[in-house]
């Protein structure tokens, strides 16, 4: 059952005029770019999801819950038709460097209009691969400081995208989970240095500042295998109580389930910043609202726009999930006050 509750917080996007005025200026873009109707476009796509993972389905039916889905299904609403005068290739980074190689130079080969991005490691690594094929990036933490865009403003080059949380997320995550169980005495902190924003940084320092104030015990706790996760979540089963933080990091996102299903085993609370989790079977979550403005940027990009004059815009609202099963079956009696502010209550 889903219950739902108070609205989520709005957050301004970055420069909409400017995009309201891009979106305006379509058709003439369209013209200028000297495309034709009957040319098939190629839009491509690297993930660093295995291509049988649920989030990489490509059904339009699955649009609530697949940023690809999502994306095929806006890109059809706005005129544009898998097979007809568009065609759709994936490539999957997902096995390790050699792999990712591979995926890479794959979609240069095809010579593709545009590339959706997926993940700050993927952008990273197909800017390295080309400066002039249009990039856009779905979820980027920092583009400005990991040097994807000159600016949120104005890119500039060949990038554009969206944001999908700030660096005060950190200290967030920890006065949510702290409500949810008011005795920690500190809190881990689960991330992988070689995927996540700064090595960690982006978010340690809010997060740090926070725990500083309400006198918590902050514990690093890097990964970099799938065989650490357990070692990692099961320590903070033991005394003093404790809790533990999922930081943005793609890494975790691939392996939800195994880290969900680790923190159920050892009875350890933990918060996410992505739906993704809660549908693994996790406690609770906040971060942005699934929203997949990419097929906007696409659209415009296919028409003529350049991508470094699209303005890198940010999450417009923000949403906490509540799962009250998990929160029993861990012996949590999540407050009536976290409760109420829950943008949906999970049973």
């Amino acid at each position: 059952m889903t219950e739902r509750l108070a609205p989520a917080r709005v957050v301004p996007a970055v420069a909409r005029r400017d995009f309201i005025r891009l979106a305006g200026a379509t058709a003439a873009g369209f013209l200028a770019s000297g495309a034709t109707s009957d040319r098939i476009r190629i839009v491509a796509s690297i993930t660093g999801l295995p291509l049988d993972d649920e989030l990489t389905r490509r059904n339009i039916t699955e649009s609530s819950t697949s940023r690809l889905g999502a994306l095929i299904a806006g890109l059809r609403q706005r005129g544009w038709v898998e097979g007809v005068n568009y065609r759709f290739e994936i490539r999957s980074t997902f096995g390790g460097p050699a792999q990712m190689k591979t995926a890479v130079q794959e979609l240069i080969d095809l010579e593709p209009d545009v590339i959706l991005t997926g993940s700050t490691v993927d952008t990273a690594a197909m800017m390295a691969a080309t400066t002039t094929i249009p990039i856009v990036f779905a979820t980027s933490n920092d583009p400005v400081g990991n040097g994807f865009v000159q600016s949120l403003a104005h890119p500039g080059g060949n990038v554009t995208g969206f944001t999908s949380s700030t660096p005060e997320m950190g200290g967030k995550w920890l006065q949510l989970i702290k409500e949810a169980v008011p005795d920690i005495q500190r809190v881990g902190v689960l991330f992988n240095p070689a995927s996540t924003p700064r090595a960690g940084r982006y978010y340690l320092d809010s997060l740090e500042q926070e725990a500083a104030s309400s006198g918590v015990a902050v514990v690093l706790a890097p990964i970099g295998t799938v065989a650490e996760i357990d070692g990692a979540i099961g320590r903070f089963a033991e005394p003093p109580k404790a809790a533990m933080i999922s930081l943005v990091d793609s890494f975790l996102v691939i392996n939800r389930r195994a880290i969900v299903a680790t923190t159920a085993r050892y009875g350890v609370p933990m918060i996410y910043p992505f739906h993704y989790f809660i549908e693994a079977g996790g406690l609770m979550s906040y971060g942005p609202t699934l929203e997949v403005r990419s097929a906007d940027y696409v659209d415009l990009i296919l028409r003529g726009t350049k991508a470094g004059d699209l303005p890198v815009q940010s999450p417009r609202k923000y949403e906490l999930l509540i799962n009250r099963t998990v929160a029993k079956a861990l012996g949590l009696k999540i407050p009536f006050t976290l409760l109420a502010r829950a943008d949906e209550i999970r049973e």
